[in-house]
């Protein structure tokens, strides 16, 4: 989806992007639910605020996401969303009230060190008002409203249906997402376009490897709890990497790598903690759409 993304966003305005990504994605997450008997059940809430607050958090996420993913290398963009799972505790003990000892809190400090580790090529003295610098601050943002949708995930997990969740949001995105169509007239090149083949064949491919990707996401939920399955989230650094050196000739700087190397050992060691004291996030996180949202 990234890949896609990136290739599509030399042309497509992000709002557009942002779009096909929740248009197209519906039909997989439609055909999930469909198939599993709750496509009826899955529209029925008792609290659409929520919904839509979680969609418009998470809406937020992806812009920022995606605008970063076209401003900077993937495997760079890839290092900083691995701030998430950071934001999310420190999220949680604000509003949530949840109990936060000196071992996640100590190994959040060193994750976000090594998150500053990461974007140091970007915040250069000299290159303060470079597309690379606001790359790097919208990665930072995205991570921190992806984690702010994980919270109103959990909070909606107390009462809503995890088909419902995906759902909501899906359709909620796509509608959302259309603001951007009359904002293209107004923002100098933000203007929609009407692709052709190629291009239409790629926002096709970004939704549909999203929604793939969230098919498959819940389903391994289904199968393993959270601490077992979220450490494979790191492997997409590993594919960053290969990505980004074959498809765009990227290759990441030392510090990108050492940054991203000490993000994932802070984020598998607050997993690990979590497993220990009994935080199963199985079900926020089977809601919680994949890639960035």
């Amino acid at each position: 989806m990234a890949t896609a993304l990136k290739i599509a966003a030399e042309d497509v305005p992000i709002g557009q992007l942002v779009f096909a990504r929740n248009f197209f994605g519906l039909f997989p997450v439609l055909l999930m639910v469909g198939l599993r008997g709750e496509l009826g059940l899955a529209f029925q809430t008792k609290n659409p605020k929520g919904h839509l607050t979680r969609a418009a958090v998470g809406l937020t996420a992806m812009v920022c996401s995606f605008t970063a993913l076209y401003l900077l290398p993937l495997p760079d963009a890839t290092a900083i969303g691995f701030a998430t799972p950071l934001f999310v505790v420190v999220l949680a003990f604000f509003l949530l009230g949840e109990q936060v000892r000196i071992y996640r809190w100590s190994a959040v400090g060193v994750g976000f060190l090594g998150i500053l580790i990461v974007l140091s090529p970007h915040l250069g003295e000299d290159e303060l008002d470079s597309a690379s610098t606001y790359g790097a601050l919208l990665g930072i943002m995205a991570a921190g409203c992806a984690a702010l949708a994980m919270i109103t995930v959990r909070k909606l997990c107390e009462t809503e249906r995890t088909s419902t969740i995906v759902t909501w949001f899906a359709a909620s995105a796509t509608v959302l997402s259309l603001v951007t169509l009359p904002l293209g007239f107004l923002l100098p090149g933000q203007a929609w376009i009407v692709p052709d083949l190629k291009t239409a064949g790629l926002l096709l491919l970004i939704g549909l490897a999203g929604g793939v990707g969230q098919i498959l996401l819940t389903q391994s939920y289904r199968f393993a709890d959270a601490s077992t399955i979220a450490p494979f989230d790191y492997v997409n650094m590993l594919w960053a990497i290969i990505v980004g050196w074959v498809v765009f000739s990227e290759v990441p700087v030392p510090q990108v790598i050492a940054g991203a190397l000490i993000v994932i050992a802070a984020g598998v060691f607050v997993i690990y903690r979590e497993h220990k004291l009994g935080l199963d996030r199985t079900k926020s996180r089977r809601a919680s759409t994949p890639s960035r949202s």
